[in-house]
C-alpha cells in the first residue's frame, strides 16, 4: 500500500494591502476619446475603483500603481492571489515588466501587458490565484503572436481593469456598462 502522500503547503506573502495601495492612480478610456470615468481611492480596507463606465467610444476604467522604483523578482512563486469585491464583474488584472535587453518583447512598439480575466462573485468577497503560467501577452487588449514567456523578475507595474475586452483579441463576456464600485482588498504572491 502506498501512503497518502501529505498536502502540499501554500506560502503566501501579502504584497500589497488595505492603505498601502494610496498611490495607485485611475486611467480610463478618455485617453482614447472614450467617456468613462472612475476615480481610485485607498482607504484601510483597500482600493476603491469608483465611476461610470461607458462602453460606446472606449468602454474600460481601471486604477494602476506606479512603476515600482525597484522591479519585483516574484520568481520563487507560482502566481498571484487577489481578493477583491468585484459585484460579478469579470475584471481583467495585468502586470508590466521592465524590457530586458535581448528580449523579443524590445522587437514591439509600445508596451506588452500579461493579462488574466479575473471572474468575481456577485457579492462578498472574491478571492482568486492567478498562475503565472495563466498570463497571456497583449498590447492595447490585442493579442502578442511573438513567443513570450512572462519573467516573474522584473515586474514593475500592476492594474486592474474592467473593459469591454477581455483576454486578447476577446470580448469580456461579463462586461456591463453603469456605475462602478470595485474593491481591491489585497494582492499577494503564492508558491
Amino acid at each position: 500500500m502506498i501512503p497518502d502522500s501529505p498536502p502540499t503547503e501554500i506560502l503566501v506573502t501579502p504584497l500589497i494591502k488595505g492603505s498601502e495601495f494610496s498611490d495607485w492612480k485611475s486611467l480610463n478610456d478618455t485617453i482614447m476619446g472614450g467617456s468613462s470615468h472612475a476615480n481610485c481611492r485607498s482607504s484601510d480596507k483597500g482600493l476603491f475603483l469608483e465611476g461610470n463606465l461607458v462602453e460606446e467610444g472606449g468602454g474600460f476604467v481601471s486604477c494602476r500603481s506606479p512603476i515600482f522604483d525597484k522591479p519585483l523578482d516574484l520568481s520563487k512563486y507560482s502566481g498571484l492571489i487577489l481578493d477583491v469585491e468585484g459585484e460579478g464583474r469579470t475584471l481583467k488584472f495585468a502586470i508590466a515588466c521592465e524590457k530586458k535587453s535581448l528580449s523579443l518583447s524590445n522587437l514591439l512598439k509600445g508596451d506588452i501587458r500579461w493579462v488574466a480575466s479575473i471572474p468575481t462573485k456577485k457579492n462578498g468577497v472574491s478571492r482568486i490565484k492567478i498562475p503565472f503560467n495563466n498570463l497571456e501577452p497583449a498590447r492595447r487588449a490585442k493579442p502578442v503572436r511573438l513567443p513570450l514567456r512572462f519573467d516573474p523578475t522584473c515586474i514593475n507595474r500592476f492594474q486592474l481593469l474592467h473593459s469591454k475586452f477581455g483576454q486578447p483579441g476577446k470580448m469580456n463576456t461579463g462586461f456591463f456598462e453603469g456605475p462602478i464600485k470595485v474593491l481591491i482588498k489585497s494582492i499577494s504572491a503564492y508558491s
